[in-house]
This record gives C-alpha cells, sequence and structure tokens, in this order.
C-alpha cells in the first residue's frame, strides 16, 4: 500500500465525516511546500514557536519565518495569550476555501481546482453538517411594519452593533466570478474584521459605508446571508445566484447548509400584473406564475425569505410576512 503524501495527511485533518477529496491535498499542494505542510500538521492543539519547533522538527528560527507567510495565505492562525501568541491551523475545508480564496497573490491553478471542488465533492461535505452554518437575513426593505422584527432579523442593527467592520472579496466570486456581480462585499464583522486587516485581505468600513454598500448589494439582487446564530455574528455574506457555494443544499437537497429567515414573500393578486420581474430575481425557483400566466405565485417550500423580488416589484404587489416565530432557531 502506497504511503500518503503529507498533504493527503493534512487533508484528513480537515476533512468531516470521514471523507477522502481527490482534491483538497492537490489544493494544499498548490499552497503550501513540505516543510510548510509538516508546520501546520504540528499546529493543534494552538502552540508556541517552541512548540512548534519540537513537534515538527524544525528548527525554531525556521519556524518564526515561516508562520507569518501562512498567515497570510490564510492556513495559520493567531491568538495572543498572556504567555505568548499561539499559532493553529485552519479546521476545516470551508474555512479553507473562504480564506485562501481572498488571500492576496493567490498560487497557479489553486482557483480551477476549488471551481473544480465544487462541482464534485462540496455537496458531499455539505451533507455531513450536523446543522445549518448560515442563515438568510430579508433586506432592510422587505419587511411588514407589523411584523415582529428580531434584533438578529436585521441586518442593519447587525452593522451598528459591530465593534468593528472590513469588507473583503466574496470568496465564492473570487474562484469563480462569472455572473459579474460585485466582488468586493463580504463584510467581517468584529474578531473577523481585525483579522482581515491584520492580514492585508480586508479594509475598514465605517457603519455608513456598511450600509450603503448592503443597500448596493440589495439593488443589484444579492442576498444577505449572516452565520446562524443569534447576535452579530462574524461576517455578513451578500451572495449571488450563480457563484456562492451556499446554496447546493437548498438547490439539492444535499444537508441543510443555509437556513431561510423567519418570514416569507406573499403576492397581493389585487395588484400583480404578471410582469414576471419577480420570478428573474428569485435564486431559489421559488416564484412562478400561475397556470394562466395571470400572475406570481409562491412556493412556500422554497421560499427562503430573503427579500430579492421585492424591490423588482413597483406595483408592491410583494409583501414579506413573518411565518415563523419569533423565537425560530433553525435546527
Amino acid at each position: 500500500m502506497q504511503d500518503k503524501s503529507i498533504y493527503e495527511e493534512l487533508a484528513e485533518k480537515l476533512e468531516i465525516a470521514g471523507r477522502r477529496s481527490q482534491l483538497v491535498p492537490r489544493i494544499l499542494k498548490t499552497i503550501l511546500n513540505e516543510s510548510e505542510a509538516r508546520l501546520l500538521l504540528a499546529a493543534s492543539p494552538p502552540a508556541t514557536i517552541e512548540e512548534l519547533s519540537a513537534k515538527s522538527g524544525i528548527d525554531a528560527a525556521s519556524v518564526e519565518a515561516m508562520v507569518d507567510p501562512l498567515f497570510k495565505k490564510g492556513v495559520l492562525f493567531k491568538t495572543r495569550k498572556p504567555d505568548g501568541t499561539r499559532y493553529y491551523r485552519v479546521r476545516q475545508v470551508l474555512q479553507l476555501h473562504d480564506a485562501t480564496a481572498v488571500m492576496n497573490n493567490p498560487p497557479p491553478g489553486m482557483f480551477e481546482l476549488w471551481k473544480e471542488y465544487t462541482r464534485t465533492e462540496w455537496g458531499e461535505e455539505v451533507g455531513a453538517f450536523q446543522s445549518p452554518v448560515l442563515r438568510v437575513i430579508p433586506i432592510n426593505m422587505s419587511l411588514e411594519p407589523e411584523s415582529q422584527v428580531l434584533a438578529s432579523d436585521d441586518v442593519t442593527n447587525l452593522v451598528k452593533q459591530a465593534r468593528n467592520i472590513a469588507v473583503t472579496r466574496c470568496s465564492c466570486r473570487a474562484i469563480d466570478g462569472a455572473c459579474g456581480m460585485p466582488v468586493e462585499v463580504c463584510m467581517q464583522i468584529d474578531r473577523a474584521a481585525d483579522y482581515a486587516i491584520e492580514r492585508g485581505t480586508g479594509r475598514k468600513l465605517t457603519p455608513e459605508e456598511a450600509l450603503a454598500m448592503l443597500q448596493m448589494c440589495e439593488e443589484e439582487g444579492l442576498v444577505h446571508v449572516a452565520e446562524n446564530k443569534q447576535g452579530v455574528g462574524h461576517v455578513i455574506c451578500n451572495c449571488c445566484r450563480d457563484c456562492c457555494i451556499n446554496w447546493t443544499s437548498v438547490r439539492t437537497g444535499v444537508g441543510k447548509f443555509a437556513s431561510p429567515s423567519r418570514f416569507r414573500a406573499v403576492i397581493d393578486l389585487d395588484k400583480c400584473n404578471g410582469c414576471e420581474k419577480c420570478i428573474d430575481r428569485c435564486f431559489f425557483d421559488a416564484l412562478s406564475m400561475d397556470d394562466y400566466g395571470s400572475f406570481a405565485q409562491v412556493d412556500e417550500q422554497k421560499c427562503m425569505g430573503c427579500g430579492v423580488c421585492r424591490p423588482a416589484c413597483m406595483l408592491e404587489a410583494i409583501t414579506m410576512q413573518a411565518v415563523r416565530p419569533a423565537d425560530f432557531v433553525p435546527a
């Protein structure tokens, strides 16, 4: 039996549910030389430079020279403790995807391998998650005044609560980008913003700049997505229809990677003139024309409650109504 390469060993540390990827070792090989891969294997749990040297067999001076380039590549992270800085490796393939996609000066061939991974292996990875990682947040203009809007439902509130905000390139559109939608619109919040600015992959935003960017994303028809937790979280993604990997499970039923918001689109049949503009905007095939082609209708099982359809309706025939309880927490 052939011995595993160091890249295969490292890939196995990142995968979940016992998966064996054919592509992740090849992706790692474009990013790392063998010494860097050996250092990453040693970087769990978090360790000092001296501890990494002892575990990896690489002299401390070489380890110290390697940690900053690996940090900037997005494969090594740092935590500052009273007794010194400790370093730890990337923990999951999803984290590897998002961090390496926005690195400065990405290596040749890496993006093509990530695109192939998305086409052929990502669906299996999604199926291994136990609960949704992300949740949709409805756009601000879409919610009815009488709806009980929680702070976590309101993207404006998330921005205003943030201590620090940065914007990076969208990892999915940085890799693909065929849709032509804006790329530098992935907002990092608080610690994630600190990380992006220190790494040199993000630039700082004021709250006013962030809100203006969110409005631009809504006009472009991008869907707001945040971490599936109460509170501010670490990221507000602005996702497109074609490039973003978040929708794989929504469209194929392989697990539930992204959860819907608490809201659903509702059509006022007395106002709808059947123009179909809302249908063109829906990512999720949740809108269609009725059997007679007279007005739009909503598939309640497919609607993710993003509200992107509503700005397309000049007649204001679409409203967003709360259909899940205020304490809704997706499983």
